[in-house]
């Protein structure tokens, strides 16, 4: 691939999560789905486990960052992440609720997105450690292009209270 073809790649970080089933191997198998769907795979973030966020009556999560080169747009992008979130068994009923697998964008780029059907960067990212730990851990000089902190600062300024543990090195 020529350095011209690499330029109209976007960098794109993912936030996989799954409680139902065996999470573990949910992630891995959306990791495959996302690897041939939607783009290169360049960095994978240790697995971590963290209590439910939000709706609190539900098993653990086990979460991951990945970071993705695609040549897709922001929301084709969804898209497929929407439908390999189905494909996976994915059914959405209730807000926050236990789930085989969710796949959140994170970020595309530095690019920011305000459209009825697509919010980027991802509205809680600063919220919620579960996203802040695996994120510091591949990028923590990243900057969020609203808020014009670093990923380490966002982590150290972060409220949220809930344990992230490392359960699997990458």
């Amino acid at each position: 691939m020529s350095k011209k073809e690499l330029n109209h790649f976007n960098r794109a970080y993912l936030l996989l999560g799954s409680n139902l089933g065996n999470p573990k191997l949910q992630l891995e198998n959306a990791t495959r789905h996302i690897s041939k769907d939607a783009g290169m795979l360049k960095r994978v973030s240790s697995i971590y486990t963290t209590a439910a966020w939000g709706n609190t009556l539900q098993p653990d999560f086990l979460n991951q960052v990945l970071v993705i080169d695609t040549l897709l747009t922001a929301e084709k992008l969804m898209q497929i992440l929407l439908a390999i979130e189905t494909k996976m068994g994915r059914i959405r009923t209730i807000k926050n609720e236990a789930r085989t697998i969710d796949i959140d964008l994170l970020f595309y780029g530095k690019t920011v997105i305000s459209s009825p059907s697509l919010t980027v960067p991802h509205p809680l990212i600063q919220e919620r450690r579960f996203v802040l730990v695996p994120m510091n851990a591949l990028s923590p000089r990243f900057i969020h292009p609203v808020f014009h902190k670093s990923i380490h600062q966002l982590l150290k300024e972060c409220k949220d209270t809930l344990a992230v543990k490392k359960i699997q090195p990458t």
